[in-house]
């Protein structure tokens, strides 16, 4: 999963699998009852209707192609390799801590402490040197279904709407990319329009997928 301003350290690339990002999550400090992923299994309203209710953020895993201000918004660059998933999850969780509470002390409520006041490069180099959260990394590798590799030509970017707009953070850019309007009730839908756009781009691969983060409501 490539990066745009790489370092000489790599990690082996995370599944999108749910489960998997839940685990790595939730032993981060996302507590259990907070928030989890979830598959979305179509693009189409009625199968994103199935998807549990708020979602909080979108994370999008795409083949790789050839290839404004955002005040408020929690971006970082990726200069480890293959470590887009985990980047794509720092960036949506970074995102929605007003609408979940991390466990006080946890490495996340840590980590987003520490870099509040970092520029995008900064808390790359901050993650580059931080053990604790590639030895997490790596076990979230290991809990995978699928044999890993480093030799991967797929990328995470996150989508996440903040301050009424719909941002695509992507850590090989230099800065997040504003999509328009939106809300914490639509950006499911709004990111599914981008998504598609996307999508189309590429007609002949299918190794696209889409994960959600919702709000941990009730018991479902």
């Amino acid at each position: 999963m490539a990066e745009s301003a790489s370092s000489a350290k790599r990690w082996l690339p995370l599944e999108a699998n749910p489960d998997v990002m839940n685990q790595f999550l939730w032993r981060l400090g996302v507590p259990p009852g907070e928030a989890e992923c979830n598959d979305v299994y179509g693009l189409d309203e009625e199968l994103l209707e199935m998807v549990p209710k708020p979602v909080l953020a979108v994370l999008f895993l795409y083949p790789i192609t050839p290839e404004d201000p955002y005040d408020g918004v929690y971006f970082m660059r990726q200069t480890v390799g293959n470590a887009c998933g985990t980047i794509g999850l720092l960036h949506a969780i970074g995102n929605i801590t007003s609408e979940i509470k991390l466990d006080e002390g946890s490495f996340l409520d840590k980590f987003y402490k520490s870099t509040a006041s970092m520029d995008p490069m900064e808390r790359a180099r901050y993650l580059e040197k931080d053990t604790e959260m590639e030895v997490a990394h790596s076990e979230a590798v290991a809990a995978g279904e699928t044999e890993a590799s480093d030799n991967v030509n797929d990328h995470f970017i996150c989508f996440a709407c903040v301050n009424g707009k719909l941002y695509e953070l992507d850590g090989r850019r230099s800065a997040p990319v504003s999509h328009g309007p939106s809300s914490p009730n639509t950006v499911l839908q709004d990111a599914a329009k981008v998504i598609k756009r996307m999508i189309a781009k590429n007609p002949d691969s299918m190794n696209f997928s889409v994960i959600a983060i919702s709000k941990k409501v009730g018991g479902y």
